[in-house]
Parts: C-alpha cells; sequence; structure tokens
C-alpha cells in the first residue's frame, strides 16, 4: 500500500533569481536609506510647511515652538546682534540713571551722600543752602527806609 508522491523542485541560477525573486523587505514598512533620503522635504518644501504651520507653532516652549526655532538657529550661526544691542542700552540706561543722581543730589545741594547709594537708607529731608529748613537762621534784618 505503498503510494508514490512524485516532487517537482524548481531551481533558478543565481542571475535568473535576483530577477524572479522579490528579497526587500516592503510587508514590514521598512525603507531602505535611499528611500527615506528621498522622502526627506526639500528646503523649498520645508519652508513652505513652516509658512503653512507658522499659527499652528506655539510662540515658546523647550522644543516645537517658535523660541525653539529661534535659540537653535542662532547658536548654530553664533547671532549676538540682539545681545549687543541689549548691552548697549543697559549701559546706556546705567549712564542715564547716574546722570539723574548726580542732578538730583545737585538739587537738594548735597555733594556726596553715600547714603542716597544704599536703599535701605532714608534720603535727607533738610535742604542746607539759604536757610530753607525751616530755622530762623540767615534771614534778612528787612532795614527801613
Amino acid at each position: 500500500m505503498a503510494e508514490n508522491i512524485d516532487l517537482n523542485k524548481s531551481v533558478f541560477n543565481k542571475r535568473d533569481y535576483n530577477k524572479t525573486i522579490d528579497t526587500s523587505f516592503t510587508q514590514l514598512g521598512v525603507k531602505s536609506i535611499q528611500q527615506q533620503l528621498d522622502d526627506q522635504p526639500t528646503v523649498q518644501e520645508f519652508f513652505s510647511m513652516y509658512n503653512t504651520l507658522f499659527y499652528q507653532i506655539n510662540e515658546f516652549g523647550p522644543t516645537d515652538s517658535h523660541e525653539y526655532l529661534i535659540k537653535t538657529s542662532s547658536e548654530y550661526i553664533n547671532f549676538e546682534e540682539n545681545d549687543e544691542i541689549i548691552q548697549a542700552l543697559q549701559n546706556e540706561i546705567a549712564q542715564l540713571r547716574e546722570e539723574l543722581l548726580e542732578t538730583q543730589q545737585i538739587v537738594a545741594g548735597i555733594e556726596n551722600p553715600p547714603e542716597l547709594l544704599d536703599s535701605t537708607t532714608s534720603i535727607p529731608t533738610t535742604i542746607s543752602s539759604g536757610g530753607a529748613t525751616g530755622g530762623t537762621t540767615g534771614g534778612s534784618s528787612g532795614g527801613g527806609y
């Protein structure tokens, strides 16, 4: 009761095998490096997408924000123009504060009061020029004509 079973085997030579059998892993969703590079947007496509998504991007945040784009781009190109402007403005503010303090000292008739530089002490309220301290000294006799 033995049956004979015929087995047929198809054999390909190496050249025909690669042409006939697909050996890539397309069913698993794995892309070749070239396919991945081809799928990357060009610079023009990137800016087109950026302009389209501009108002959907968060203003501030550690990532995925306009702030992040500015910081990373500024670091990349070593952009410090605003830092120089800010520093110049801060220097100008400091100079104007010094001039204001000097002017206030002149108006108050005080030459070099160290207590004005310390915010914990009170500013003197008396004025020492021309007898305007509320006292009776330094007045005129008002001689009669």
